[in-house]
């Protein structure tokens, strides 16, 4: 120990007031391995360790089955269904668990037995001013659709303290992600200007300094800045580093456009550029005679070919020489020929997505599918495994698709879920109208079991601290529902939070989505209590939850019904005024038709309730300008002329307006939902849940440019056993889920 007497004072001093030593100590106190390390306030190296089940939601093997075929190993050739293999999973949650889960639980063991995940490409929320705002397609029109409760608090929680917060939420998730990646894996980390030097460091850190590999720097468009301030940030940073030496690049390279070879070949009618025969690395061949087509040249320099290589190429192409104005000899490089230049680590040649670009799918900070085609060929070859946690549009997974790799994808957004289950399945579209294979991918959740891991345990005072303030945040928020819910509170029951005239009231949590063991606890507290009737509220709903719950609570003479909780509950002044109107979850209408022993389905009417933060419009809205905005069910274009004036156009003018995409299955209780789960011991063990997956095995969705082409109705499908339980699947413009369930009978 280093310190003198008057040093070994102040330590004793500080600890006995309860304050932060001075940086300085930790080095002097500990022997410390780290030369360089970045610090900053709420820094901790705790790691979830949580090991939660996974919930499949649905999954998704054929991009649409018209005709059900059966086939032996792993593909069926036939209609390119997958039978066996590597599942690809798209995950809908908080990453922190999911990655913790990953890790910990027993998905981690079929990661290993593909090998590990060799890629993995992030491209966090970095934008502080930016939220998770999309842009919906209304007819000619676009709505701006503005992020759950969910998003908001995971935005808030992310950037609420500034870069302290953002980076203690990423260095978590890089520690979990290093723990996941395969020792022979690389990982791109995708960020601006702002914090990259922060996370080199934080990189450094975690992956090791040596590890490192590149800092690429992406010109994503030309400059067109006007201001005087400072330059256009034109740029992005992808910090690509490698998990060990056991990693193999495969060096690209770049593209080169068709202005870059502006020269054309009258006799071949080819087009090329042209590069200079001489060079100073071969000094020794200057004032050496070349003779070319019978002319003899000599170069101050040297020549890049000897006499011999002249004759030979001259041989193979006579028109191979191309002389200069001042009758100096290149030679030509032609387009057809030319593979592409050796990549650097400025990477110009790939163009940001601009609005008109069909890979467009309304996503804000969507990445061109070209970009991430180079990042996958870089670090991984066909049938690897590669990850992305922060999947936004899902542009990871759509070109890992096409490159033949398996894939890991996540997000805490239901939309971007929504987003990439769409463009999955129009990947396998493609590939099946191209006569390629694909792989089947299921969507799968943590919210049915998030919400017990979300209280502190308690394990100090600081956190015991921490629980109380919880506690009372949340009988904050509950007494605010109610009082925009125009119920009174209540006491005495677990679940139960008010009552509304003679019905109760049940509130969901606001920090993860409403799950079936919430509603499954409130129906236990119901038939304790004798109650018959109860409204439950929640901001966001698990994927799939109403059909068998609904059925379930109705057989045990329980009324249940579900309403949405609008954002404007936060506007204490809307609440006061009593101006907050909840909606009820969207409904669906089908009708079964049949010929002999087939089955189809038409879809037949889709009702929703959404109204969206609209207060004070009217006033707020500036004149000769417009806005689309949702209010009672209806997506209005509300404009306001020169004068003052408001008119509204209805855009959702049918019930199917609402509708992005919807599907059938056929058979819903035919793959009852196994979860597996890591016991106290070690072992794993599986339990069915009690609800069955959906199988995806038709659908219909909007396209880009085919707005009008929704289908309506099904194709048909044989019914063997004379009986079955159909399952329709809606998600409306908003990448909300809603599910029907009905049993029919031939």
């Amino acid at each position: 120990m280093k310190l003198t007497d008057n040093e070994k004072r102040d330590v004793v001093k500080l600890i006995q007031e309860s304050k932060v030593l001075p940086e300085k100590y930790r080095f002097l106190l500990f022997d410390e391995s780290k030369q360089i390390e970045l610090t900053w306030n709420g820094k901790s190296d705790e790691i979830s360790n949580v090991a939660l089940p996974f919930q499949t939601i649905e999954n998704i093997d054929e991009p649409r089955t018209e005709q059900v075929k059966m086939a032996q190993g792993s593909f069926d050739f036939s209609s390119g269904r997958q039978m066996t293999g590597w599942t690809n999973k798209l995950i809908w949650g908080d990453n922190k668990y999911i990655l913790s889960s990953l890790k910990n639980g027993p998905m981690r063991d079929e990661i290993e037995k593909e090998g590990g995940i060799k890629l993995i490409y992030i491209d966090p929320p970095f934008d502080v001013g930016a939220d998770f705002s999309m842009n919906v397609e209304i007819g000619d029109s676009s709505y701006e659709k503005k992020p759950n409760v969910l998003e908001h608090i995971a935005y808030r929680d992310t950037w609420g303290k500034g870069a302290d917060s953002f980076l203690s939420m990423i260095y978590e998730r890089l520690i979990l992600m290093r723990d996941l990646l395969a020792e022979d894996g690389a990982i791109f980390v995708h960020c601006d200007g702002r914090l990259n030097s922060a996370l080199r460091l934080i990189l450094d850190e975690i992956f090791n300094k040596e590890n490192y590999l590149n800092e690429i720097k992406w010109k994503r468009y030309a400059v067109h800045s006007t201001s005087t301030k400072q330059y256009d940030k034109n740029t992005d940073y992808i910090l690509f580093y490698q998990k060990s030496n056991n990693f193999n690049i495969n060096l690209q390279l770049e593209s080169v456009e068709s202005k870059d070879f502006k020269y054309f070949e009258k006799e071949t009618k080819r087009y090329f550029n042209h590069v200079s025969l001489e060079q100073t690395s071969n000094a020794s061949s200057k004032d050496e005679v070349r003779i070319i087509y019978g002319k003899k040249y000599t170069t101050k320099l040297g020549w890049r070919w000897s006499q011999e290589t002249f004759d030979k190429r001259i041989k193979e192409n006579p028109h191979i020489i191309y002389f200069t104005e001042k009758n100096r000899p290149r030679y030509k490089i032609y387009k057809d020929e030319f593979k592409g230049k050796p990549l650097g680590d400025f990477w110009t040649d790939l163009k940001y997505l601009s609005a008109g670009d069909n890979e467009r799918v309304g996503y804000p900070t969507q990445k061109p599918e070209d970009f991430l085609e180079r990042i996958i060929k870089t670090s991984t070859k066909e049938d690897d495994l590669i990850a992305d946690f922060f999947c936004g549009s899902g542009t990871t997974a759509a070109v890992a698709e096409k490159l033949n790799r398996k894939w890991i994808c996540c997000d805490l957004g239901k939309f971007s879920i929504h987003t990439c289950r769409k463009r999955m399945i129009g990947v396998q579209r493609e590939l099946k109208n191209n006569e390629k294979n694909w792989r089947a991918f299921e969507i799968l959740n943590l919210g049915k079991y998030q919400r017990q891991h979300f209280i502190y345990d308690g394990k100090s005072e600081r956190d015991e601290i921490k629980k109380n303030q919880k506690v009372k945040k949340e009988k904050d928020f509950e007494n605010l529902i109610l009082e925009a819910y125009q119920a009174i509170a209540v006491k005495g029951f677990a679940t139960i939070h008010g009552k509304k005239g003679e019905k109760f009231v049940s509130i969901g949590p606001i920090n993860q989505p409403l799950s079936r063991n919430h509603v499954e606890e409130v129906i236990t507290d119901c038939l304790k209590n004798h109650i018959t009737s109860v409204d439950i509220l929640g901001f966001e709903y698990e994927m799939g939850l109403f059909p068998t719950v609904q059925e379930e609570a109705k057989s045990k003479g329980l009324r249940l019904l579900y309403k949405q909780i609008p954002m404007e509950v936060f506007d204490k002044r809307a609440v006061s005024k009593g101006e907050i109107i909840f909606y009820d979850v969207a409904a669906i209408e089908f009708k079964p038709h049949f010929k002999g022993h087939k089955l189809s389905i038409e879809l037949t009417d889709f009702a929703v309730f959404y109204n969206e933060d609209n207060i004070n419009l009217d006033e707020t809205l500036q004149n000769g300008k417009s806005k689309v905005i949702v209010e009672s069910g209806k997506i209005l274009e509300k404009k306001k002329d020169k004068n003052g004036i408001i008119s509204e156009k209805v855009l959702t003018k049918n019930w199917h307006d609402w509708i992005d995409y919807w599907s059938v299955d056929f058979d819903y209780e035919s793959k009852p939902e196994i979860i597996k789960f890591k016991t106290e011991d070690g072992k794993i063990e599986e339990e069915w849940t009690g609800n069955y997956i959906f199988e995806n095995e038709w659908q219909s969705f909007r396209g880009k440019k085919e707005q009008n082409k929704l289908e309506l109705k099904s194709s048909e499908r044989e019914i063997i056993n004379g009986k079955t339980k159909v399952a329709v699947k809606v998600v409306d413009i908003f990448g909300n889920d809603t599910m029907k369930v009905l049993e029919l009978k031939i």
